[in-house]
């Protein structure tokens, strides 16, 4: 069974990829975890003056987090629920990317699904600063759903990559099984000046075929100008439906995430755009 945890804020945006994670898995058997961590509200406005402890102010926030939590259910459940789906709510007094991290242990999560951004909304970020914190630190693939994408199948989905790095199993039978639901097309795109791949490469190269055997694979190559650029370029005009990255030393992933904004690097994602940790699991 699919296990997928879902982070919440109660805001329009968490809600948007509560509704894309669950069309997404329509016809799979699943388990979606819907998570409200809220740490930073009970330390926030803390204040000794209030006359509340802080112990009742942690109980009286839990009790708000799990009624709004079970205001989802609800929701997603009317009128009628997705037999082929369970849900459970998580209420947890912790940082958002410790709780992400205990319950994707815990549970042995498959994929965290949030929304690009969350009450803040930012015009100016394409990510938010939770979600980039979730990008950054959570030691599972996340896929984070735009604000204003409205769902399709993803039937063309753009895997950019050097083939530098050794790909994790796990990581690509979740892509795998994705591209099999959907009978979905993986471009491979390579941004490089070289004209020829390293043994290594090819060793990385071939290991990906043979680990996506259910997707339609192409493999492009593209000379090195802004590699953000050359993403959004393909994207658009490929008409791409999902963008998968893998976040590792050196990658474009870690230069988007360890600067202060996604939008210096320019790569300004539109579509549902799924980030691969790389890590042993």
């Amino acid at each position: 069974m699919r296990t997928v945890l879902i982070p919440t804020d109660f805001s329009e945006n968490a809600m948007h990829a509560i509704e894309y994670a669950t069309k997404i898995y329509k016809c799979e058997r699943a388990i979606f975890y819907f998570l409200h961590a809220y740490a930073d509200e009970v330390y926030g406005p803390f204040k000794k003056s209030d006359g509340e402890s802080i112990e009742e102010l942690k109980k009286r926030t839990k009790k708000e987090s799990d009624k709004k939590l079970n205001e989802i259910l609800k929701k997603i459940t009317d009128p009628i629920a997705n037999p082929k789906h369970q849900y459970e709510i998580l209420s947890s007094f912790n940082s958002l990317v410790d709780a992400v991290n205990d319950f994707v242990n815990q549970i042995n999560i498959d994929l965290v699904i949030m929304g690009t951004k969350g009450q803040t909304d930012d015009k100016k970020d394409t990510f938010g600063s939770h979600t980039v914190q979730v990008f950054k630190y959570v030691q599972c693939p996340v896929m984070a759903i735009p604000k204003d994408y409205e769902y399709k199948q993803p039937k063309r989905i753009l895997f950019p990559t050097d083939y530098m790095l050794p790909f994790k199993r796990r990581e690509l039978k979740l892509l795998n099984e994705l591209a099999g639901e959907f009978k979905s097309e993986i471009h491979c795109l390579h941004i490089t000046d070289f004209d020829f791949l390293s043994n290594r490469q090819e060793d990385n190269k071939l290991f990906l075929k043979e680990s996506l055997p259910s997707s339609r694979l192409f493999f492009e190559t593209t000379q090195v100008k802004n590699k953000a650029k050359a993403i959004v370029e393909y994207i658009n005009k490929k008409n791409m439906d999902m963008l998968v990255m893998i976040n590792s030393r050196h990658s474009i992933v870690e230069d988007m995430l360890y600067r202060s904004t996604v939008d210096k690097i320019g790569l300004n994602v539109k579509i549902p755009f799924l980030v691969m940790q790389n890590l042993p699991r």
